[in-house]
């Protein structure tokens, strides 16, 4: 058992953290920007709950956060209250937060000035992943550190990958969904091509996802997106964050990704059509034809 903090209890960290409680076993205490989440989190596994992000850190093995942004990450590590103020020298601070590689690597240098071990280890699978303990997780950082936490982070994991060093976690979360916005685009012009052709969707799903077509995306979203049902899953909001930071590395270090930038602005439109937050398969809504 270790003794654990946990910043964060939004959709997916509520759960993560109570994997850790509950399958690992794990001594947890949570905080929240809101103060009653945290309460009824305590109250439901049993842990205990801080009042600042450095009290709930402080005598940590392992401070885990899954917060919004990179100034979010900042606003609860830096400062009086802040994480590293209460973390002690040996510690390991592992990033679940979705955020930007250059982030990453600030973290890792702020933390080492002060003992500290850092691990970015954005996560993939979304809330179902997070309730059922089944999430991808993505790690950059030390190979000690990452080998000391690994079996903590498997409390809510099914994969956990060290990927390179600091960053190479956040690049590899940028990559994950630099392919899932193009494998959505497509999925999203075939059953619009499909259905303006007037063919019976599942039957051509049936056939085409157990060949080279074949995807998570098809296998889970096909029939939602056929039923223009798009009120669960990874929110339209969350993805153009993800992509805007795709796109910014890329400016960074030279690429091109110039299918992710369209399915970007495709997504903009979505959001015109009040999409913010439906899931990232409503890209075919743009795409129906107008009822008559």
């Amino acid at each position: 058992m270790a003794k654990t903090a946990f910043i964060g209890l939004g959709v997916m960290g509520y759960p993560m953290a109570g994997h850790l409680k509950n399958k690992g076993g794990h001594d947890v205490t949570v905080w929240n920007r809101t103060g009653s989440k945290a309460e009824k989190w305590a109250g439901e596994y049993g842990g205990a709950h801080a009042k600042t992000p450095g009290e709930a850190a402080k005598g940590a093995e392992f401070v885990f956060m899954c917060v919004g942004n990179d100034d979010d990450v900042r606003s609860v590590v830096y400062g009086d209250d802040g994480v590293l103020a209460g973390m002690e020298s040996g510690a390991t601070l592992i990033d679940n937060t979705t955020a930007s590689a250059e982030l990453a690597r600030e973290l890792a240098e702020a933390c080492g000035k002060k003992g500290v071990r850092f691990i970015d280890a954005p996560v993939s699978g979304g809330q179902a992943g997070a309730e059922n303990g089944q999430l991808t997780v993505m790690c950059g950082g030390d190979q000690a550190a990452f080998d000391a936490a690994k079996p903590v982070i498997e409390c809510y994991a099914k994969m956990v990958g060290l990927m390179g060093t600091s960053g190479s976690g956040q690049i590899t979360k940028m990559m994950n969904q630099i392919c899932i916005a193009g494998l959505v685009q497509g999925l999203s012009e075939a059953i619009a091509f499909g259905q303006n052709s007037g063919m019976d969707i599942e039957k051509v799903i049936s056939v085409i996802s157990k060949g080279a077509a074949g995807s998570w995306q098809m296998e889970n979203r096909w029939k939602t997106m056929n039923d223009d049902h798009y009120d669960h899953g990874f929110a339209i909001e969350w993805m153009r964050k993800d992509l805007g930071m795709c796109l910014a590395e890329a400016k960074r270090n030279g690429s091109q990704l110039p299918v992710t930038a369209l399915v970007d602005q495709f997504y903009s439109e979505v959001e015109a059509m009040g999409g913010k937050r439906w899931d990232t398969s409503a890209l075919l809504a743009r795409l129906r034809k107008p009822a008559k």
